[in-house]
């Protein structure tokens, strides 16, 4: 049975929700209890801007709708950003971060990725461990320079 874009869409989006929560649970030692708001935040965000890029007819990659739809709710100028700033400070920087890297290097385009031979699996592997290892090196060291992450 073949995965359409928006099962795949959504299984995405379950799987990243699930792997922040986790990533969180262990590495900030968040419950998942305290964690579910704000992940929920950063996905409404995320999906909104997705859609936004989907909807607007521009050639703007989605990723900067999702920049900005998160800043314009979180400023001082959003009656909603208390709430989400306070929901979001729980969850860990580095929990939602591997996962953006990696959603970002293959752009979103399950279609041709599904349209690939299984040669393509092994390279999507090495390009998602690549990436992982590349940011999880730059975050350690950006967290080692800023005294950060003491």
């Amino acid at each position: 049975m073949a995965m359409t874009m928006k099962n795949w869409t959504l299984s995405l989006v379950f799987t990243s929700v699930i792997t922040m929560l986790l990533a969180n649970l262990i590495g900030n030692h968040v419950s998942i209890t305290e964690s579910i708001p704000g992940v929920l935040w950063l996905s409404a965000i995320a999906f909104t801007g997705i859609a936004l890029g989907k909807v607007i007819p521009l050639k703007i990659p989605p990723i900067v709708f999702v920049v900005l739809i998160g800043m314009l709710v979180a400023s001082p100028i959003s009656p909603i950003a208390q709430p989400i700033i306070d929901s979001t400070a729980k969850i860990s920087f580095m929990a939602p971060i591997t996962i953006v890297g990696t959603l970002a290097g293959i752009g979103l385009d399950f279609k041709s990725f599904i349209s690939q031979s299984w040669k393509m699996v092994i390279v999507a592997i090495l390009v998602f461990t690549g990436t992982f290892l590349i940011q999880a090196t730059f975050a350690e060291l950006f967290l080692h320079m800023t005294d950060a992450g003491n």
